[in-house]
């Protein structure tokens, strides 16, 4: 199966026509039309990005067939640490090497159990 393939079947898994997807990434439907019929020999890397975020799906398996189309695991645990990291970013130096050490020591401790 090729790129065009795959991204064909992720994005109707997801019930979304060119254009809706186009919009949504916020890129035209001929890209979306280009790359679906392999017409595009190197996808830009920010498109990928967008159109494997939208669709929460591998990266991997979109540009090279390896591993599974769905990737929500991975996508919730980014989304998890980028939210830790918004929050975490606006407290001093000293609040953040607080909570840091508090995870080394919930690490070290999970790990004695």
């Amino acid at each position: 199966m090729s790129l065009g393939e795959r991204l064909k079947k992720a994005r109707k898994s997801k019930g979304f026509t060119q254009e809706k997807l186009a919009e949504m990434i916020g890129t035209s439907r001929g890209v979306i039309t280009n790359l679906e019929h392999d017409k595009i020999e190197t996808p830009q890397p920010l498109i990928i990005n967008a159109l494997c975020d939208f669709l929460e799906i591998n990266q991997g398996w979109l540009l090279h067939d390896i591993g599974e189309m769905n990737n929500i695991e991975v996508l919730k645990s980014e989304k998890i640490l980028s939210e830790i990291y918004n929050l975490v970013k606006e407290l001093s130096e000293e609040e953040q090497l607080y909570i840091l050490d508090v995870i080394k020591s919930y690490r070290k401790h999970i790990k004695k159990s």
